[in-house]
């Protein structure tokens, strides 16, 4: 009897992404990755983001779904979304990933090997281990300030990764069920680290990939003020909220 294949589900948020998420969709389907699966979460988007999916999934034979959500409340909650339905429809793989480009297809082989083989919880596309790096296109203070935020985590929280902000991860869906997903809160980058701090506190073992972090062609960044200021303020939440927890 052969074995079937661990189903990898790819979660993809998405807000006005109408030009990114074909070409996305495509990169996706040339993987020679079996039983992958894409799960785009739109928030309403007014470009008509949501049609174009609608329109990917009809033509995919039940590789690509769509989760339609009414309103834009962030990335932290259009993800927790996704991955608890992913975790619902029996994936064995999760992946977060942006629907921006940013994030090289490519590697993501690399990434799921890496996880299936051994007790690894989480692996990490990471800009910040040997053989990563970001994008050309960034001036020096956005490379910076992206570096001092890595930093500025590690050393409040000890969480021993290189890139403590990576959005770009593949999860063992057990693992995703130990860390209490439905509980996570937080938004933007915050939440990429809260994950990261859940996964460590409980002695779980996180693995780093290199990958060249792109830069958007089209469309708009999602960074705003107010995530920056949460994403700021987060690390010392989680450890507060870490010394109460017995």
């Amino acid at each position: 009897m052969v074995e079937a294949s661990p189903k990898v589900v790819v979660v993809v948020p998405t807000y006005n992404e109408r030009e990114n998420l074909p070409v996305l969709a495509g990169l996706l389907a040339d993987l020679d990755i079996p039983n992958l699966h894409l799960l785009v979460v739109d928030d309403n988007s007014p470009d008509g983001t949501g049609k174009v999916a609608d329109e990917l999934a009809e033509e995919s034979e039940g590789r690509i779904r769509v989760l339609h959500r009414t309103e834009k409340d962030g990335l932290g909650r259009a993800y927790v979304a996704g991955m608890t339905r992913a975790l619902e429809e029996g994936a064995d793989v999760v992946v977060q990933m942006d629907a921006d480009l940013s994030h090289p297809a490519a590697v993501l082989p690399l990434m799921v090997k890496t996880l299936l083989a051994d007790d690894t919880a989480v692996v990490l596309g990471s800009r910040y281990v040997p053989g990563g790096s970001t994008a050309e296109e960034w001036p020096w203070h956005r490379k910076a300030l992206s570096a001092w935020a890595n930093l500025y985590v590690n050393t409040i929280l000890s969480l021993g990764v290189r890139d403590a902000t990576a959005g770009f991860k593949a999860w063992k869906a057990e693992t995703l069920r130990a860390i209490d997903l439905p509980s996570v809160h937080s938004n933007g980058y915050s939440f990429q680290v809260e994950l990261n701090f859940r996964v460590v506190r409980r002695g779980l073992t996180i693995k780093e990939v290199p990958i060249r972090f792109e830069e958007r062609i089209k469309g708009a960044s999602k960074m705003s003020l107010g995530v920056q200021i949460e994403s700021a303020l987060a690390p010392w939440k989680l450890l507060r909220d870490g010394r109460r927890r017995p």
